[in-house]
Order: structure tokens, then sequence, then C-alpha cells
């Protein structure tokens, strides 16, 4: 027989969400606008024409979630807090609706025995920020920190766990440049601007964190793409090595004392993003603050890329080395399933950086799955991307020595995924966004399993009843 996959003692089997994402009540009890909302009201930028005004409705139903996170046996969460709620113009006054609203969740998970891992920032910027510059600006990294001192003093008896920034990456890049995110900007200055100030606040945030919880495991997400070039010709690998810079180092290296790496500060120039000389949005201190010590990196995982030049044609004088998957092995979101990457991409970090620990806060995929006939999620292909991605997060365990201490599935409800609108489900739970019902996906209920047992078992679903809220 085989041996059984196990997973060490004490590792944390988590699901994860966003606040804007599934919160709702974006006009209640005091909560401010925020980005995501002025982004969401302009005609076009959201796929379905929809908002976050009303998402899960979580807000108001979040004791019933919770209570559906221990069926799933979920033994971690990770939520995010959101700023507008908090401090609904940015700066200054405080709302108490807000934290309270927070510390009645902490404590029914609590109360649960469902460890809460807090994320600061997952994307919700006060619009009041924005119109005074935004993340470009170095006020709003100031006007971070003292929002992060402000929860952490609400929540510190009870939150151990303390993210600062999902994805720095997206929310400059996406935001700032591309303008496909909120809050919808196209100036690469601007983008290179926001990402220093992401985690130059990320720094100035960590000391306050622990001088207001003296336990605490403090860290940042980062979310990795591993790139591969499509071609052996050098077109292709200059490609691959400017996407890597882009997209990779420039959110790691600071982070762990490097600075930026001088390859893609060239390249930036050759763009006319950045002038020569000192980089215009770098102080004295700045890379020091921002390569504060942390406690664990977080991790977030979709799929790989594979980079071709784009004056490089494809050709059968010059076939691509790297072979892409069927596509109809892609995820709804048109990311290849490439289960090996996420393996790769915690060696690579290991190795280069070595983080003291790491969890994979995101992992996910979209498929729209709909209840049958007899009311059941039948999302096989869920549960085979997430088995196949836990065993190779399992043997980067045991073959690599991974300090992997815990995983996080993307995401614990279908929910507003951003400019996709409602069109992207990624949840163990399936949502119905006009009655808010909620119903547990064979792959919630197949990740029960694995959750409960600390042991990876086969892709089969059972054909027990689903589980209702």
């Amino acid at each position: 027989m085989p041996r059984p996959v196990r997973f060490p003692p004490g590792f944390l089997w988590g699901a994860a969400t966003s606040s804007y994402q599934i919160e709702g009540a974006a006009a209640e009890d005091g909560r401010g606008e925020s980005i995501w909302g002025t982004f969401a009201a302009q005609p076009g930028k959201i796929a379905d024409g929809s908002s976050g005004d009303v998402a899960c409705d979580h807000y108001h139903r979040y004791e019933r979630d919770v209570a559906l996170m221990a069926e799933l046996g979920i033994g971690a969460y990770r939520f995010s807090i959101a700023w507008p709620r908090v401090i609904p113009n940015g700066s200054g006054a405080t709302n108490p609706k807000g934290l309270d609203f927070y510390r009645r969740l902490v404590d029914s998970l609590l109360e649960a025995k469902i460890i809460p891992m807090a994320t600061l920032y997952h994307w919700d910027l006060p619009q009041s920020l924005e119109d005074r510059g935004g993340w470009p600006s170095r006020d709003t990294a100031k006007a971070f920190v003292d929002f992060a001192e402000v929860v952490v003093r609400t929540l510190g008896d009870r939150v151990q766990h303390w993210i600062t920034h999902n994805e720095p990456w997206c929310a400059s890049v996406l935001g700032y440049e591309a303008g496909v995110q909120a809050p919808g900007r196209t100036d690469a200055r601007d983008a290179l601007a926001a990402a220093h100030h992401l985690m130059l606040s990320h720094g100035m945030a960590v000391p306050v964190i622990r001088a207001h919880c003296e336990s605490a495991e403090v860290g940042l997400a980062n979310i990795i793409c591993p790139g591969e070039p499509a071609s052996p010709s050098r077109a292709d690998a200059e490609a691959c090595r400017v996407f890597d810079g882009t997209f990779n180092r420039w959110y790691y290296d600071p982070i762990y004392g490097r600075g930026y790496p001088e390859d893609i500060v060239a390249h930036h120039r050759s763009k006319g993003h950045l002038p020569e000389g000192p980089l215009p949005f770098v102080q004295d201190g700045d890379l020091d603050t921002i390569a504060a010590e942390t406690d664990f990196l977080g991790l977030n995982y979709y799929s790989r890329a594979i980079v071709r030049a784009e004056d490089v044609p494809e050709s059968e004088n010059e076939p691509p080395t790297v072979a892409r998957a069927r596509k109809e092995l892609d995820t709804d979101m048109g990311w290849e399933v490439y289960p090996a990457g996420l393996r790769a991409s915690l060696r690579r970090i290991h190795r280069d950086y070595a983080p003291k620990k790491i969890y994979v806060t995101e992992f996910g995929c979209a498929y729209d799955t709909a209840p049958d006939e007899t009311g059941r999620v039948r999302d096989r292909r869920r549960v085979a991307y997430l088995h196949d991605h836990l065993a190779e997060a399992h043997l980067a365990i045991e073959e690599d020595g991974i300090p992997l201490a815990g995983v996080f599935v993307w995401s614990l409800f279908d929910n507003f995924e951003w400019a996709f609108g409602y069109r992207m489900r990624f949840g163990l739970v399936w949502v119905d966004f006009d009655t808010q019902r909620r119903v547990i996906k064979d792959s919630g209920r197949w990740y029960r399993e694995v959750a409960t047992r600390g042991e990876l078992i086969a892709p089969s679903t059972g054909e027990g009843q689903e589980g209702k809220l």
C-alpha cells in the first residue's frame, strides 16, 4: 500500500476572503466610500455591471458564515479589514461601529476554535485618500500605519497572525498602470511610486503591529508567477528575465533587503518610467524600513507564465520548449492549471530569500459549476485542482525541506471577483447572490475531510448529502 500523504502536526488548513469581495453593507453603519465602489460605478469597468455593495452580505451574516466555516473543518480564516469601515475618511476619526464588527467577527471565530489571520489591506483604499493622491503619495503610507495601529490596538489581544498587504503588484500595476482595477489610473510612473509606498508602509507597520501585539506573527502576502521562456531564443529568454523582474523580484527583493533589482531599474529607465539617477520616490532609510524582519511570508500562487518576446514569431523552425496545458484544463479565468509551479515557487522563494515560515495564503481556481437538480455542486475539477496542488505542497515539505506551515484556499465563498464581477466563482461554497443561499460544494466537503485528517485523500467526492445554510 502507498504511504499516507500526511501533513505535519499543527499545519493550518484555511480559507481566505477579502472585505470588499464579501462584506456588502457598503453604505451602512458609517462606512466610507472606497476606490472600488467608485470604480465599479463607472460604466464598463466591471464585466457584469455589478459592484460589491451587497456581495455575500457577510456583514449581516457573519455568525452563520462562521458556523459554515466550522462545518467545513476550517482551522484558520484569512480575512481583511475594510479601511473605509474603520476610518471612513482614510485618516482622522475612527468609526466605532466598524471596529465593533471586526471584534464580533473575531470573537465568533475564536469561539468556533478557528484561528483568525487578518489582512490589513486588500485593495479597498478609502476614496478620500485616493482623492489626495492615493498610493503614489507618500502620505498614504503614513495613513496606512495609523490605520494599522487603530486596528491592532483593537484586535491585538485576540488576533496573533497579521498580514500587512495583499499582493502589492496587483494593487500598483493593475490599479495605477494597467487601469483594469481600482482606481483605474494608467501611468507607469504612478504605479512604481505606488508599489514603493505599499512596501514602505508594510515595513513601517511591522514594528507598530508588534508594539501592540507582543505575540504577533507578522508578514506580507505576495503573489508569485514563475515565468518560463516559450522557446530557446535569446529574445524569449530576455523577455522572461524582464517578466520575472517586474512581476516577482521587484516585490520580493526589497522585502528581503536586496533593494530594487538593478536590471529592472535599467529596464524601467529604458521605457521612460524612471529618470536617470536616484529613484525619485525613495528617501534615505526607505529600503532599510521595507526590509523589516518578518515572521512569515504569505505566498499567493495561481499559475505560471509562458513568456514569448513580441518580435519572435511561432514557427516550426523554433518550436516552443514549454508545453502548454490543453485548453480544456484551463480555469474559467483562462489560467493554466499547473500544480508543479507551486512547488517550484516554494523552492525558489526558500532558496533566494529563506523566510522563516511560509503560508500559501491563496491558491484556487474559478469554475462556474452550479447546483444540479438535487441541489449538489459537483465541482470535480476544483477537487482535482486542490488535490494536485496540495500534493505538490506536501512534496515541498517532505522532500525540499520548505518551512510551509499552512494553506488557505481562495476562496471560502463565491464572491465579487473584482473587475470580473460575479462571473468568476472561486468558492468552496456556492452562493446564490439573489437569495444569499449558501451551498457547500463537493470541493468543500473534500477539503473538510483533508483538513480533519491532516492527510491528502483521493480526489473523489462521495455521495453524501450536500451541506446547506
